[in-house]
């Protein structure tokens, strides 16, 4: 991935980035090859909007010029981290559900949410940020993949797949959801109402504070959303229950 463009504008910066763009297409290859009735068109428009919402922030000037930019940096990592992921989740096959050790570990609810929050604040912090900032290798290869990878296995439980496979109940996803607003808006926050430069003036307080409002305000509007759809969800599988023991009871009194 091609770095630093202090030559053209912003907008007129531009990159394939084969690294990230063949294995996206590559899953999209695999995934249009299911059989029929394995994903609903619902479904589908989830994950191909998943894929693009990748693609947006990748191969556009804002990937292009996420290590000049603090504000585009945080807006590739919003829409990788709150968009992209949650929608693949959505879009994914209702019998998708590895029983490998590493996919049972990885989406294990507890590490998945820790593993989220931690790459949320860590990356973030000076020293680490930093290093990703100064070794384009760090972020192309670490940074963008972790971005993909760890919010699916966060969401995987949490949002609906038709309720199945999933390792914990629909009022504990609202739950991880809402806490998960912590450290999501507390990181934007400080690095918005910090007096000065977080990275050694690699960017200026300008965009660093701009690049905190967005995660700042972004991630809780963002988390609104998916809360909102994790209580919809809830509620139908309360509903869905209720229908099942009425019918219980209704064959008990036939």
């Amino acid at each position: 991935m091609q770095m630093h463009h202090h030559g053209v504008g912003i907008w007129a910066s531009w990159q394939l980035a084969p690294e990230i763009l063949l294995p996206l297409l590559f899953v999209t290859y695999l995934y249009a090859r299911q059989s029929k009735g394995e994903v609903t068109p619902r479904q589908q428009g989830f994950f191909y909007a998943g894929i693009f919402s990748a693609l947006a922030v990748i191969v556009t000037p804002i990937g292009a010029r996420a290590m000049d930019y603090f504000s585009l940096h945080m807006i590739q990592h919003i829409t990788l981290m709150m968009i992209t992921g949650p929608l693949l989740v959505l879009g994914t096959p209702k019998g998708f559900h590895p029983t490998n050790k590493f996919f049972s570990a990885a989406t294990n609810p507890f590490f998945s949410w820790f593993a989220y929050a931690a790459l949320m604040i860590g990356v973030h912090l000076p020293i680490p940020h930093k290093f990703i900032m100064d070794n384009p290798w760090a972020h192309t290869y670490l940074e963008v993949g972790l971005y993909l990878l760890l919010p699916y296995f966060f969401y995987f439980n949490l949002l609906d797949r038709n309720l199945e496979g999933r390792r914990v109940t629909p009022a504990i996803a609202v739950i991880a959801l809402f806490l998960m607003m912590v450290p999501e808006t507390l990181t934007g926050f400080f690095i918005y109402t910090a007096p000065g430069s977080l990275y050694d003036n690699m960017y200026s307080l300008s965009d660093q504070r701009q690049g905190g409002s967005f995660m700042w305000a972004g991630s809780m509007i963002i988390d609104a959303i998916w809360m909102s759809l994790a209580v919809y969800h809830w509620i139908k599988s309360e509903e869905k229950k209720s229908q099942e023991i009425d019918a219980e009871i209704a064959a008990e009194n036939a």
